[in-house]
Parts: structure tokens; sequence; C-alpha cells
């Protein structure tokens, strides 16, 4: 059976002294087993430890909450869910609004006047081609079934057997296309965000290759390997809505293209200022708002956990958004509108793995150290002597790898019982998990990337002249202005 992104049961546990519905109402504890001894019988040890974990762990302080249940292939597995679908539907545009508009606006004010055109087209295109190549083969290669634990066959190329009936191995009560069309969102936005790592330079032509020849190498057998039957899941790694698939991937990828592509001209020596910074608010902001459909819409089901994902998302964000804006004041000066942005999206990236596994509590210390760690890896950029020209490195790839290591740390049972608790509640082998998974994504996706971008710079070339990098891509790639004063 393919696993899914969530591993909880639709029907709580059986109820305890601390199982009242009433979220405000006392939790008074009785001595029991302790969550491992007991397993799924329920009752709390009325310890310290106990206590603690309730508090920062368990956002209601109930034995469970509901999600999504266990598949099996009875016929209601095979009933469509109206709810569920139409939340399914409701986030897979949520998600597309992440990539257009929200992350076209993002990157496009943060570029000079005579780029944005060009940087906003690189998503635009993004989303229309991977849109063509997941139903062909990409979904397929990533959902489809298994060889090896390493990639989907073909079976379903070009959607072959994808149709308005669920599929219950991959989640019931949902139609196979809609699933599958929820997936295509996460596809989109992947390549999409490598594209701030080499603005300003990029040949449009050899991008349109590279977003193909990446989807299908690199992003399909990841996504495979994370939630679709693959070795990863299999393993016992916990990416809730992919920070390893999208953000590690998309991290690390970045670096190694900012490395083959090199620096842009003038790059240290010219001002290369944002030309519009309310482009980028706007566009972060919209981010924000998508991402509820990139994290809740992960649980597969408009139910409890979806909730859990909502609001720790939310909680993340804002988090790392503050502690962003409050370390730049105390090292820089000034709190800066672009900081607090970035920093907002920073928590989003390091929540994402951790969403529907970790409390609203210990989303506050998953986003606040997200936003820190990013701040501080934005600015060690110049040091070390890359040119990652819209901070996907420091953001996607730093504040990816904190935030699945993170799910290592604070997942919890109590908030996710298809899960698994991790280091700080007694678990720390969950912690390794974490840590493999990153590493091989890391691997795979840096070696992946250059041997792609080695090829195509090889056979088509991967940047625009010398002087069309001048006059700019709007006009060199497209022929076209931003604006007409």
């Amino acid at each position: 059976m393919a696993e899914g992104r969530v591993r909880a049961a639709r029907n709580p546990a059986p109820p305890t002294p601390c199982g009242d519905t009433n979220l405000l109402a006392p939790c008074t504890l009785t001595p029991a087993l302790s969550q491992r001894e007991r397993g799924s019988e329920g009752g709390y040890a009325a310890d310290a430890g106990t206590l603690f974990a309730l508090f920062v762990f368990h956002p209601s302080r109930r034995t469970a909450l509901t999600g999504r249940k266990s598949l099996s292939t009875g016929d209601k597995a095979l009933e469509i869910n109206s709810g569920d679908t139409a939340w399914i539907l409701t986030c897979s545009a949520l998600v597309l609004m992440m990539t257009i508009p929200g992350l076209f606006l993002f990157y496009g004010g943060l570029v000079r006047t005579k780029n944005v055109l060009g940087t906003i087209m690189q998503s635009f295109v993004a989303a229309c081609v991977i849109s063509i190549v997941w139903v062909l083969w990409g979904y397929s290669l990533a959902f489809g079934p298994d060889v090896g634990g390493i990639v989907g066959n073909l079976d379903w190329f070009a959607l072959n057997g994808v149709g308005a009936e669920p599929n219950a191995d991959l989640v019931a009560g949902v139609p196979h296309l809609a699933f599958m069309v929820f997936q295509m969102m996460f596809a989109i936005i992947t390549p999409a965000l490598i594209t701030g790592a080499f603005a300003e330079r990029a040949k449009f032509s050899t991008f349109i290759v590279f977003v193909i020849l990446w989807s299908t190498f690199i992003y399909a057998p990841l996504c495979h390997w994370v939630w679709g039957g693959g070795w990863m899941g299999a393993m016992g790694a916990l990416d809730f809505a992919g920070g390893t698939v999208v953000h590690i991937s998309s991290g690390i990828s970045a670096l190694a293209a900012a490395m083959v592509y090199g620096a842009r001209r003038g790059y240290g020596r010219d001002a290369m200022m944002p030309h519009n910074l309310p482009f980028s608010v706007i566009g972060a902001s919209l981010l924000w708002v998508g991402w509820f459909g990139f994290n809740a819409g992960s649980a597969l089901a408009a139910d409890g956990l979806a909730s859990v994902a909502f609001v720790t998302t939310n909680t993340a964000a804002a988090a790392a958004a503050l502690a962003w804006m409050f370390t730049e004041w105390a090292t820089g000066g000034k709190p800066t509108l672009l900081g607090a942005a970035t920093g907002a999206v920073a928590g989003l990236v390091s929540i994402t793995p951790a969403a529907g596994f970790v409390s609203p509590v210990s989303a506050i210390i998953i986003g606040a150290g997200g936003g820190i760690l990013c701040y501080v890896a934005c600015n060690l950029k110049a040091r070390m002597g890359y040119d990652d020209s819209l901070d996907v490195v420091g953001v996607h790839g730093v504040g990816g790898i904190w935030g699945a290591l993170a799910t290592g740390l604070f997942a919890s049972t109590l908030v996710n019982s298809g899960g698994a608790d991790g280091l700080f509640l007694g678990n720390p082998g969950q912690l390794w998990i974490q840590f493999v998974s990153v590493v091989a994504t890391m691997v795979f996706a840096f070696v992946g990337t250059l041997v792609i971008l080695g090829v195509l710079n090889a056979t088509m070339g991967l940047r625009v002249s010398d002087d069309d990098e001048q006059m700019g891509l709007d006009l060199s790639q497209h022929e076209e202005r931003g604006y007409s004063w």
C-alpha cells in the first residue's frame, strides 16, 4: 500500500479523564501506564514529564485528534466524501496561488526593474510546463505502483486508470483525480522556487528544459521515496507536507544552480536592490495564505488534523517573522518590512514537515528557530562566495533542514497518533531517521542537479550573454518592458 502523508486514525482513542471535548474544561490526570507502555489503551501517567508533554506537545489535552482513518479496500473507502473532496480541491487552488501569483510577485519585486517580467515568466511557465508533465508521466513516477522503493512505474502514464473514483491505497473518500491535482501543485512550486537562485541571468529556453528534467529525475523519485510508497516513508521518515520533498530539494538544488551559473555581472560591486518591495510583501502574504492549503490540505481530509496543521502553520509563520525582525533589529539597527516578510516565509518552510505532528507551542519554537537560523544563513551568503540571488538556499534549504530535524525533536503521537514521538518524548530513533532522510535528500538533489545542469550547459548553455544580461531579461529574452516610464 502506498503511504499517504498522514497516518492518523479518524476515530479518537478511548476516552480518559482528560478526554473532555470541551477544550476549556479542566483536565484531571489519573495514574496510568506510560505512553510507551499503554499503547493505544488511553490514560496518562501523572508525572512531571507527562504534564510537560501535555502542555507543549498536545494542543487540546485530548487523548487523540480526529484525522484520516487507516485506508481499506472496502466499499466504504470507495465512497466519495463531498466535504473532503471540496477541501482538497480548494487547497489545490490555494497551493497553485502560492506560485501564481504569490511566488512570482515575491520574486518579481526582489529583482531589478529590467528583469521583473523575466522573473515572473519563469514561475508562470513552470506552472504550465509541470501541469503537462505531471499529467503525462510525472504523477505516475511519483505515485504509481512501486518499483524497488525508488520510483513509481508508468502504469498511470497519461492518467491511465486515474479517474473520478477514489483510490483507497492513496486516500479514501476523495476522487483519484482530486488527489492527483493536489499533488500537482506541489510539483509546480518546487522547481519554481529554484529560479530564485539564478534570477537575472538564466537563458529562458534552457530553463524550460531544466524544469522538465528536474521534475522528472529529481522531484518525482523523491516524492515517491517519501509519499508514494518508497524507502524513505517505509523507514518511518515524517514529512507532513514537503520539508524534504519540496524545500530541502529546492534549496539544495538552488545551491548547485548558484554554483554552476556563477554570479551576476557586477555582483558584490554594483547595487542590486529590490525594485518593488510592495510587490514582494504582497507575494509573501499570498504565500502565507496559500500555505494553509499546502499544510492543512496535506491532512487529505477536512478534519481535526487539518485544523492542527492550520494552526501550527499560522503560529510558526508569526513566530518566525517576529524572530527575524527582532534579530535584524538587534544586529542591523532597524527592523525592515522585507525582513519580517522573509522571516514569515522561513517559518512557513520550517513548519511544513512538522505541521501535522506537533502542537502549536512546539510550532512557536520551530518557527522562531527557523526565523533566526535563516536570517543568519542569508547573511552568511556573501562570505561563502555564491550568488543565490533571492536567498533560496538560506530560506528553503536551511529552513527545510531545520524543520525536518525539528520534527524529530517535537513530534508527538498525542497530536497525531499515526505519526511517531520525537526525541523530547523519549524516541531518539526518530531524530536519527529524520537525519538520514535529510542527508539522503541533500545528496540526491545536489548531485542530480549538478548532472542536469552540466548536461544542459554543454548542450544549450545556461546563461544569457553579457550584453543580454546588461540589457535585462525582459528585453533580451521576451522583448517586453515591465514598466512604460
